[in-house]
Formats: C-alpha cells, sequence, structure tokens
C-alpha cells in the first residue's frame, strides 16, 4: 500500500512537471525536498533526544552513573553491524562528500545516503556517541535534492540547487532558523549562486522550519530564551573572546585531525577497533558525561542562572557551588571534546563537528567570562558570552561566518547580541584562515587535491579534466636538421608551435613561429641555421597528473600560449592556453545557478 502511494504521488509531480513552467516546477521541488528533509530531521531529532532522556532517568532513579558510558558502546557496535550488514561495508561521514559530489560527480549523490546517514547516525549520536546530528541531516537533505532531481531529470544546475534546497531545509529545521539555512547552503556549498536562485532556496528552507516547528517539541530544539541587554563597555572582552575562540578552533581542527588519522591506522578489524575506541569513550564519558550525545543540553544549563547543575550526577556533585571547579570542569570538558567526537568518529560511529562546534563554544564562551569574573576584572554576563562563544567556534572551524551570526541570533530570539556575534564570528574566523587554510570539512579533499572551496576559480578548474584538452597531433622536428625542414612543415600545417625531439621522442626544446619568423623569409638562413640553435628550452613542463589549477599557474609564469605535455619521460603533446581557458569558460557557464 506504501509503494502504491508513493506511485501516485510521483505520477502527480510528473504531471505537474509537464504542466508548470521550468522555473515554477523549481519552486514545487524546493517545497517537496524541504518537506522530505523536515521530516529527516523529525526522525533523527527525536530518536536522539528519547534516548538522552532515557539515560537521564535512568540515572535518576537507578542511580547507574555507568550506564551512560555503555550505551555509546552499544551504538557505536550497532553502527559497525548496519554499515557492515545494510549498507555494503562503507559510508561517507562529513558534509565533504556533498562538495564533492557537486565538484567531480555531477551533483549526483547516491540513493542510499538518503537513509544510511538517519540510521547510522540515529544509532551513533542517539545512544551517547560524541557528535552532532546536523551533518548526516545535511547529507540526508542533499541526497532527497540530487535523487529528486535524478528522478525527474533535471540538470546539472537544477541538481546542484536542489541539492542546496534539501541542505537549507536541514539546518533550517534542526535549529528552527531558515536564515541560518540559507547562508549555510550558500555559503558553505554553492559557490555560484545568481540572486533568483536565492528563492528556491528560501522557499525550502521556511518549509523545514515550518514544519519543524509544527511537528517539533520546543523542548527537542536548541533554543535561547534568555539573555542579558548588550553592553558596549564588553566590546573589549568581545574581542578578547574572538581570539580565543580562534585559537580553541584552530586546536579542535588539528587535534581531530589527528584522532581521526591515528583510528586509520590502527589494524584492527572493524568490531575491534569500535569496542575499543567506544570503550575509550566510555571512560571520558564515565568522568565527563556532559560528553554524552549533542550535548545540547549542557549547553542551556551553562546558559542559565546555575550552571552547577553540570556538575550533579558526576564524580565531582560534592563541589557543586565551588565556582572554581566548575570552571575546571568546563575547561577539561572543552578541551577532550575533540577527542571525545574523534573517537567516536574514527573508531566507526557516525555522526559530524556541527553540534561539537557548538558545544564547544558555548563552553569556550562560559569558562572565557567566568574566569573573568573570578579574577575579579570586571563583571561580563556569562550567558550572552556563552552564547556568543557558539558563533564564534562555528565561524572559525567551518568558515562561515556569516551562518554563525545567523544561527546564533535565531535560536536565541532575536538580535540584540549582533554586534558582539559579528566581532567574534569575524575574529575568530581570521584567526582560523590564519592557520588553517580550509574549512574542517574541507581539509581532507583539499589535501587529495580535490577541494571545492570558496575561491570560485579553483573550484571551476579542478573540475577539469586536463587529458580532454592536450593535443597529440602536432608535428615534431629533430634537432640534427636545419630551418628548410621547418620551413617545409610550416608551410603544410597550421602550427604556431613545434617540439624538438631525439630519436626516442624525449624533448630537447620548443620552437615558436613568432620566434623565428624574420629568419625563414631569407633563403640563406633557412638553408645555414641548424636547429639546434634556435630551440629554446621550455620554461615549463606539463605532466598528464597536473591539476587545471597547476596548468593555468605555469602558464601565468610562462607567459606563452603553448607549453609541452611530458608522459612517462617522453614528449606527448601541447596544451594550448586559448583552449584552456575556453574550457573555463564553458565550465564556468554550466556551473552557474541562476
Amino acid at each position: 500500500m506504501f509503494k502504491r502511494y508513493i506511485y501516485k504521488i510521483e505520477n502527480l509531480i510528473s504531471w505537474s512537471q509537464s504542466k508548470l513552467s521550468e522555473k515554477q516546477f523549481i519552486f514545487l521541488s524546493s517545497v517537496l525536498v524541504g518537506i522530505s528533509a523536515a521530516f529527516a530531521v523529525i526522525v533523527l531529532k527525536s530518536f536522539a533526544h528519547a534516548v538522552f532522556s532515557f539515560a537521564t532517568d535512568i540515572n535518576e532513579i537507578l542511580k547507574l552513573s555507568f550506564i551512560n558510558s555503555v550505551l555509546p558502546i552499544v551504538g557505536i557496535l550497532l553502527t559497525i553491524f548496519v554499515v557492515k550488514r545494510v549498507l555494503g561495508g562503507t559510508i561517507e561521514k562529513g558534509t565533504s562528500q556533498i562538495l564533492y559530489a557537486v565538484a567531480k560527480k555531477s551533483s549526483v549523490i547516491p540513493r542510499k545516503q538518503m537513509y544510511a546517514q538517519i540510521v547510522t547516525s540515529s544509532l551513533t549520536v542517539g545512544l551517547g556517541g560524541s557528535a552532532g546530528l546536523e551533518s548526516p541531516i545535511v547529507i540526508t537533505g542533499a541526497a532527497f535534492g540530487s535523487n529528486y532531481a535524478q528522478r525527474y531529470k533535471l540538470s546539472y544546475k537544477d541538481r546542484t540547487l536542489l541539492i542546496g534546497c534539501g541542505v537549507a531545509a536541514g539546518i533550517a529545521a534542526a535549529f528552527n532558523a531558515p536564515i541560518a539555512g540559507v547562508l549555510f547552503a550558500i555559503e558553505v556549498l554553492l559557490v555560484d549562486v545568481s540572486i533568483s536562485a536565492f528563492t528556491p532556496i528560501m522557499i525550502s528552507a521556511a518549509t523545514g522550519a515550518l514544519i519543524s516547528e509544527i511537528v517539533l517539541d520546543e523542548s527537542i530544539l536548541l533554543n535561547f530564551k534568555q539573555q542579558q541587554t548588550f553592553d558596549y563597555h564588553n566590546i573589549p572582552y568581545y574581542i578578547l573572546l574572538g581570539i580565543f575562540a580562534g585559537f580553541i578552533a584552530v586546536y579542535y581542527s588539528r587535534n581531530f585531525q589527528k584522532v581521526e588519522h591515528f583510528f586509520s591506522k590502527v589494524k584492527l578489524s572493524p568490531y575491534k577497533k569500535g569496542l575499543f575506541g567506544a570503550s575509550l569513550l566510555a571512560l571520558i564519558i564515565f568522568v565527563f558525561p556532559t560528553l554524552f550525545g549533542e550535548g545540547y543540553e549542557s549547553i542551556k544549563t551553562l546558559s542559565e542562572n546555575d550552571p552547577g547543575q553540570l556538575l550533579e550526577n558526576t564524580l565531582f556533585s560534592d563541589f557543586r557551588n565551588n565556582s572554581w571547579v566548575l570552571l575546571i570542569f568546563v575547561g577539561a570538558t572543552m578541551l577532550l571534546k575533540v577527542f571525545a567526537t574523534g573517537i567516536t568518529l574514527g573508531s566507526g560511529g557516525n555522526g559530524g563537528n556541527f553540534a561539537p562546534s557548538l558545544f564547544l563554544g558555548s563552553y569556550a564562551g562560559f569558562f572565557f567570562s567566568k574566569l573573568v569574573n573570578l579574577s575579579g576584572f570586571t563583571k561580563l554576563p556569562i550567558s550572552n558570552f556563552t552564547m556568543v562563544g557558539m558563533a564564534g567556534i562555528l565561524s572559525g572551524l567551518f568558515h562561515a561566518p556569516l551562518t554563525a551570526i545567523f544561527l546564533i541570533a535565531e535560536i536565541t530570539g532575536g538580535y540584540d547580541l549582533m554586534i558582539p556575534l559579528m566581532i567574534v564570528s569575524s575574529i575568530s574566523f581570521a584567526i582560523s584562515k590564519r592557520f588553517e587554510k580550509h574549512s574542517l570539512d574541507v581539509k581532507n579533499l583539499a589535501r587529495k587535491g580535490n577541494a571545492f572551496t570558496s575561491n570560485k576559480d579553483t573550484n571551476i578548474l579542478s573540475t577539469l579534466d586536463i587529458n580532454k584538452i592536450i593535443q597529440t597531433d602536432y608535428l615534431t622536428v629533430s634537432a640534427e636538421g636545419n630551418l628548410e625542414k621547418l620551413v617545409e612543415l610550416i608551410s603544410h600545417s597550421n602550427q604556431v608551435v613545434f617540439a624538438v625531439v631525439d630519436e626516442k621522442l624525449e624533448l630537447l626544446g620548443v620552437i615558436y613561429f613568432n620566434d623565428i619568423r624574420e629568419i625563414i623569409f631569407s633563403a640563406f638562413k633557412v638553408k645555414y641555421t641548424p636547429i639546434k640553435e634556435i630551440m629554446q628550452t621550455s620554461k615549463e613542463i606539463i605532466y598528464p597528473t597536473d591539476s587545471m589549477e597547476t596548468v593555468m599557474n605555469k602558464f601565468e609564469n610562462s607567459k606563452v600560449a603553448f607549453l609541452p605535455v611530458i608522459k612517462n619521460g617522453k614528449y606527448f603533446g601541447f596544451i594550448s592556453k586559448s583552449i584552456a581557458l575556453e574550457a573555463y569558460r564553458s565550465k564556468l557557464k554550466s556551473m552557474t545557478i541562476e
């Protein structure tokens, strides 16, 4: 019966596509993708919240403090089981796979990502893994958009646009923050979007936020109702918080990579690796229970009037009212979060770094302001610094200052903190960018030469295949002859550049027509000038393994219109700068979302 309903809906959509204009159908599609992404959020968030509530209730009723340590082990092992038995043995993690799909796979995302992320991340994070659900939500939304576009045979531009719609709807639904959803899709994923393309993304984000508002219980979402008035006298301290957040973001980014790299080198079976990592995570959570799951409940606790609640049901509960112990606990938790998240994901769990960045940011903001207050320098509004700190870390880790600013503004229910949000986010971003060229999710892509970043030219060049513009039919000359042979070749071809090679096809030099124009009109010089005297060494050599960005840099450095290509140590052909630029222009036109 369910399949019959799906079939009817698909037929209705197909009928609509035949009756509506292309733009109207995209608008309709943005609504449908937004609805799909929103319900994925509802499933994920509800499950994670239910498990967290279950663990909390068990702790309070039975006083079993170890339950929070046992559940993550179960969750990670179950995730590994599902990946091996249901998902073919592998699952891609992180939003970088969306960037790669847009850049290298014509915005085609595998169908299994429509459900794989929901199942695995709900098991990992829902059962206490110290990661976030937002990255799986984003991937799921993108998969809905991509597969919807494939189902109705939409173009690459429209597939990419609907990926953006799914991403925007996912973030909007997860936080009831439609503006942040739009900005995240555009700032992090869609590099080149015209103003007209904003409309479908905004529609999808609004749809996702609306459904989330109607269906999800407000207590499940991360939101704040209490905040203190912004005082401009505290601006110097917000500047210092921005600097602090920037360096914490760099600390997190580098150590997360180290932990993941460590687990990638562990020579154990998936289950043994999962048990090993989950056991380490269990130990950390036993001492610092606030690292259990997404951690959003503890973020809310920090922003309230009684942050000492964090120490309840911990080994430090006797020091609940000791401000210095609380400060040390928060600081230690802040520093350990990266290891808890890295272990969760590296050992086989699934999740993302979006929620950890908010968790880390709130703890950093609280730690900074609480330390200043305890030191007696001034009296800072701790709740404000706790919330603004979230924007600082999010901006620094994802290199997305606009998303960070408006996300925190929306979840705090107003824009009273706009000035400190802008200060902290921009400073943190600048510091993080200074020490980390790429955002956390783009690092691995960049290392492999597949980065899809905020540099539009780099992105477009990364999609071009150098082998498609190499011309291998150029005539060559021997260094032993004179210009008579070359003049004969020129008279029977349109070539303006010739490679000089030996009998083994090894490149000896290059001759450009413009350099010998005066010589070839002198019969005496043509007859008695050896080729080896007029050939010149090429200023740059291109290899088939070079990226297109490298090729264009070599053209820029050499200031010539043709460069020779060497393959396996032998001359292979030439690349024309004009042909390379034409390929760039064609790709730019096809990738511009209008």
